[in-house]
């Protein structure tokens, strides 16, 4: 059984999950990584703790107690506006210092927020692609199914 936790952008701090849920449910978006098949558990749940992310440097530990070994960064992260500027240091911070697997997405980018985003500078000067690529490489009827 693979055991997750998920991170969210204190923008969202309310959120209650859902499209994460059901792209897990679905193994999608982020969770595509893991085969329909295979048992996943969650196993901790939070936001970063608003700008600049001060959850980050002890949410995962509590996450790596409850057995996680894998840490999701959560999409809204990637496409909320703007899209936050620590994502790479959260990912670099917790895999040093917890040694956990980070994956920088949960469900697919709504297709409306990556047909925007498309279109803003910052997001080729951030290099959103090479970060959540795979995110990028969802089926659109999908994507769109999450707008």
């Amino acid at each position: 059984m693979k055991r997750i936790g998920i991170i969210i952008c204190g923008r969202y701090q309310t959120c209650g999950g859902g499209k994460c849920l059901r792209a897990l449910r679905e193994r999608v978006g982020g969770f595509a990584r893991y085969a329909k098949d295979e048992p996943v558990e969650l196993v901790g749940y939070a936001y970063c703790g608003g700008c600049p992310g001060g959850n980050v440097e002890y949410v995962p530990e509590e996450m790596k107690k409850n057995g996680a070994e894998v840490i999701h960064l959560a999409t809204g992260l990637v496409v909320g506006y703007p899209p936050c500027p620590r994502i790479r240091a959260f990912k670099e911070f917790i895999e040093t210092r917890y040694g956990l697997t980070v994956v920088v997405g949960t469900h697919p980018i709504p297709l409306k927020y990556l047909d925007v985003h498309k279109r803003l500078p910052f997001w080729k000067s951030s290099n959103m692609e090479a970060l959540a690529g795979e995110l990028m490489k969802e089926d659109p009827k999908i994507m769109e199914s999450y707008n």
